[in-house]
């Protein structure tokens, strides 16, 4: 079981932003920017392109409406999206405010404490 699986059975707690009853998006505790939000299947699938086409496109379809919340609720210059998987075996899209290449690289990570997180997450999702 993925430590995702483990957010979505909340038995790990998370800064939910969005949620239906395929997928979840919440911010990543280890942001490289404010608003940096992973967006994650529930079927638990190692990964992306071992989805079907349908739930691909539906993986889109919702890592879009996130996107858009993050948007209004960020200033940035764009929304980025990445998908890397191999720090965890379970599909996800990483949604990450832009304002330079930087932003996007793994490399730098911010901090923000547990209120930070919880204001930001419900901002986001009031936008969603």
């Amino acid at each position: 079981m993925s430590i995702f699986t483990k957010i979505i059975t909340g038995e790990i707690p998370s800064y939910k932003v969005a949620e239906n009853a395929d997928f979840i998006a919440f911010l990543d505790i280890n942001p490289n920017a404010k608003g940096h939000t992973l967006v994650v299947p529930k079927k638990e699938e190692n990964k992306i392109f071992d989805l079907s086409k349908e739930a691909y496109a539906s993986l889109m379809g919702f890592s879009y409406q996130v996107a858009k919340a993050i948007e209004k609720t960020l200033p940035c210059k764009r929304v980025g999206m990445s998908v890397i998987g191999l720090e965890v075996p379970h599909v996800h899209v990483h949604l990450i405010p832009l304002n330079a290449m930087a932003d996007i690289q793994f490399m730098q990570k911010v901090t923000f404490s547990k209120e930070e997180f919880v204001d930001l997450a419900e901002a986001i999702s009031k936008n969603f």
